[in-house]
């Protein structure tokens, strides 16, 4: 590790800024360069300074952290970001995810937190708090299970479930797949099975929240 890393912090609220600044202008390796309100501020100081790592909040006017973890990315692709919010919303972690930024801390992370992970992130690891790890980790195993059934429909099963969401009848099934209206009934029965519902709303409701089938 090189013997200073420097940083800007952005965020709306002055305290945190004051806050955060203090909190790290006296630990040894860590240089605070400037303290900025949006994320538009950031790059002209970027053009005059050398900068390692941005700490950066989501919700700012102007160009929000998001935005601005991405257009580091494309432009500044040397450059690390840190989101530190008070938000764990797991979509909001993903939408940071899926812009680039290197690590996601809760803003009431303790000192030793975060210092932890500017010194991973500069070292090229990713970092993101514990909560919000094990919050992301259960999202992604809740939506593995959910879907998990969809791995014992058939094809044919897939068809006639299609067709159902579409309020075919089941004449009106046997005619489109040129299969037995008894054929269609055990597939539909199959299916409320598979799908652990009581009725045709409940296929439906299953296809659609699992994104078997388009609402529209």
């Amino acid at each position: 590790m090189k013997k200073t890393i420097n940083i800007i912090i952005v965020d709306d609220h002055h305290m945190f800024l004051e806050g955060i600044s203090a909190l790290l202008d006296n630990v040894d390796d860590f240089k605070i360069i400037e303290t900025c309100e949006n994320g538009k501020m950031v790059f002209p100081l970027i053009e005059k300074h050398p900068i390692d790592i941005i700490v950066t909040d989501i919700n700012m006017p102007e160009m929000d952290g998001i935005e601005l973890s991405k257009k580091i990315k494309d432009d500044y692709p040397d450059i690390k970001t840190l989101i530190l919010s008070t938000h764990s919303e797991i979509s909001m972690v993903q939408k940071c995810i899926k812009n680039g930024v290197d690590g996601y801390l809760l803003k009431n992370a303790e000192k030793e937190e975060l210092i932890t992970a500017l010194k991973e992130i500069y070292k090229g690891e990713k970092y993101f708090s514990q909560s919000v790890k094990d919050d992301y980790m259960n999202s992604v195993f809740t939506s593995k299970k959910a879907k998990s059934s969809l791995i014992q429909l058939s094809r044919r099963e897939l068809e006639v479930l299609k067709l159902i969401t579409k309020e075919f009848t089941a004449q009106e099934i046997a005619e489109e797949l040129f299969i037995s209206q008894n054929t269609v009934n055990t597939h539909r029965k199959n299916l409320l099975s598979k799908l652990n519902a009581k009725n045709t709303a409940g296929l439906v409701m299953y296809a659609v929240q699992n994104g078997l089938i388009n609402e529209d």
